[in-house]
């Protein structure tokens, strides 16, 4: 009785398994697995259709007029340029001494509001946190986050009128024999009033983040500290702080990613042609060069040479962070 055998196929004859014909097998489960989420929750996905929109029509698609940086627009030609002109607007406000004098202006004016703004909500959050009466804790609360609520031109309006020669601060002044002070005519004030008002309008609503992240500390590490005879300051310094670490840093970078995207409205609203030399910013430099004076291509350039710099700025404050913290946005 013979017995068939099947030999083996000679090397080089054999039909490629699947994966040597069409590469890696993708994981069929987990685009089952995906494609059954989205047939059982596609309510809540189409949540965000509305929110990938927006981003797409009004921060995306925008991106394409970067493109007249480098050629010439004019108003009723093309909508991306006449005229190919390569880096001639850049080498412009490179040369140009009055960018560099609004530059400055910029850097100072973030750079102030990221020192005073930044701790400030920190500060009172923490104070808040302390405070035991709940009738006064949200009395505080409320008249803290009232200017949040309060427009840009409000805002400026009433900065304006307290300050104006005839304004009830130079009233004060009066009364103690001092001569009235120009605050809106003097450039060496812009920078108080700036960040002052600032702070007025901000701080109060800054420290909403801080105090729900506050909520999150264990209360079994206070009682630890307690015992271990440590004080409130110690308390504060030890245990608290360090709870809501992640939350000032990822507010950090973000602060630090629109440092030079200083606000627009209210310098605009606050300025006047005397504070141009600390008042000008890169914001309201553009406005004038670009819907002022018709020069569409030369304010596309500075304004993608800002982009540039804040997203240098915020990439290297993550890096930073992430390596000296261990905390960061991605």
């Amino acid at each position: 009785m013979s017995t068939s055998t099947t030999s083996a196929p000679p090397p080089g004859t054999q039909d490629p398994s699947p994966k040597t014909r069409h590469g890696p097998a993708r994981p069929v489960s987990a685009r089952r697995g995906w494609r059954r989420s989205l047939r059982r929750d596609w309510q809540l996905y189409s949540l965000a259709v509305l929110p990938l929109m927006f981003f797409l029509v009004f921060r995306y698609l925008p991106m394409i007029g970067n493109v007249i940086a480098f050629r010439r627009f004019e108003p009723g030609g093309s909508i991306l340029g006449e005229q190919w002109v390569g880096l001639r607007y850049v080498r412009m406000f490179l040369t140009d001494p009055t960018f560099w004098q609004v530059f400055r202006n910029t850097l100072w004016l973030g750079g102030l509001t990221l020192v005073f703004c930044f701790p400030i909500p920190i500060v009172l959050a923490l104070l808040l946190n302390e405070v035991r009466r709940r009738s006064l804790k949200r009395f505080v609360q409320s008249v803290s986050y009232l200017p949040h609520f309060l427009s840009i031109v409000i805002v400026a309006g009433v900065t304006l009128q307290m300050l104006a020669t005839d304004g009830p601060v130079n009233h004060v002044l009066d009364w103690f024999g001092r001569d009235p002070v120009r605050f809106i005519q003097e450039p060496g004030w812009f920078r108080t009033i700036y960040v002052g008002s600032e702070i007025w309008q901000t701080a109060g609503w800054g420290t909403i983040l801080y105090l729900a992240a506050l909520t999150t500390i264990d209360e079994n590490l206070y009682e630890a500290a307690r015992i271990d005879g440590a004080s409130r300051w110690r308390q504060i310094w030890h245990v608290t702080l360090p709870g809501i670490r992640p939350t000032m840093v990822t507010l950090l970078i973000l602060n630090i990613g629109t440092f030079m995207a200083v606000g627009f409205e209210k310098v605009l609203l606050l300025y006047n042609p005397l504070t141009y030399p600390t008042a000008d910013v890169v914001s309201t430099y553009l406005y004038r060069a670009g819907v002022e004076s018709n020069s569409f291509s030369y304010a596309a350039a500075i304004g993608l040479f800002e982009a540039i710099i804040g997203l240098v700025l915020v990439t290297g404050a993550n890096q930073l962070s992430r390596r000296t913290v261990g905390t960061s946005l991605w």
